[in-house]
């Protein structure tokens, strides 16, 4: 069975695809992943962009866009991504969801938010895969987001792509108040965070935990200071539970983004 897991980091609102140049690597790089992966027949994205208090999962069958960013260029509100929603699908995963015993909202009237768009834009121009989006949740809980991936791994369905969308640095300060130290911590961090996926040393056990707890590694807090963009990371391991195939960086406005790939991992 063909399913392929991605985390990638998104960039900033709109930008990547307004042709900025603190962008550039990452479009790059997302490009270059769609060319290497086998296409799907449908694509499944959690977003770091909506959280509910259950898991809300979209069932339009033509999701519209939300323009989820401000202080943009005119043209961030004209951007368009028509691909179809995918009922049906939305209430498998609903099942397979509820069966772990995880509450799940069925919702016919949320879009698609710049997490979603952004990147299936750069690496699908074409919007012509169906494509769902499901919520966080608003705990914001690492084993809650463990347990949701571990819970869809269950899925019975052939050629899914299932693209965990965040941002694997996060402090919006240090963004725009560059800084050595702040270098420092993404630097320092991001090597955590690769050893943490990548690592054939740990057990399946010691990599899920290290999750879990990913707050006590070193400077976690400083690049994550709230964990929204981290956490589409976790639901992928928990679809995958192996180390990733493919590790790479793009430096997005001054910082190492991750991206983590398993290839047909479950």
């Amino acid at each position: 069975m063909n399913r392929q897991v991605l985390y990638v980091s998104h960039g900033g609102g709109s930008l990547p695809l307004l042709g900025d140049v603190n962008h550039q690597a990452l479009v790059a790089q997302l490009q270059d992943m769609a060319q290497r992966m086998q296409r799907p027949q449908a694509i499944i994205v959690f977003s770091a962009h909506w959280e509910a208090n259950e898991v809300n999962i979209t069932s339009s069958p033509q999701p519209e866009l939300i323009y989820d960013y401000s202080g943009f260029a005119p043209e961030s509100y004209h951007i368009q991504y028509p691909a179809p929603g995918a009922p049906e699908l939305a209430n498998q995963l609903a099942q397979s969801l509820q069966q772990a015993g995880i509450s799940v909202h069925l919702n016919a009237d949320r879009g698609f938010d710049h997490g979603v768009f952004v990147p299936l834009k750069i690496m699908f121009p074409q919007a012509d895969i169906p494509v769902i989006q499901v919520s966080l949740l608003a705990s914001l809980d690492a084993d809650a987001h463990l347990r949701i991936g571990e819970a869809l791994a269950k899925l019975e369905i052939d050629n899914l792509l299932l693209l965990g969308s965040g941002f694997s640095f996060h402090n919006m300060r240090a963004f725009f108040n560059q800084s050595e130290e702040a270098d420092v911590h993404n630097q320092v961090f991001e090597a955590w965070l690769k050893d943490t996926m990548q690592s054939a040393a740990l057990s399946e056990a010691e990599r899920r935990q290290r999750l879990v707890t990913w707050a006590q590694a070193p400077s976690a807090r400083f690049c994550h200071p709230r964990e929204e963009h981290l956490l589409p990371l976790h639901i992928c391991y928990g679809l995958a539970q192996r180390p990733c195939d493919v590790y790479a960086s793009a430096k997005v406005l001054g910082k190492n983004a991750g991206l983590f790939y398993w290839a047909d991992p479950l």
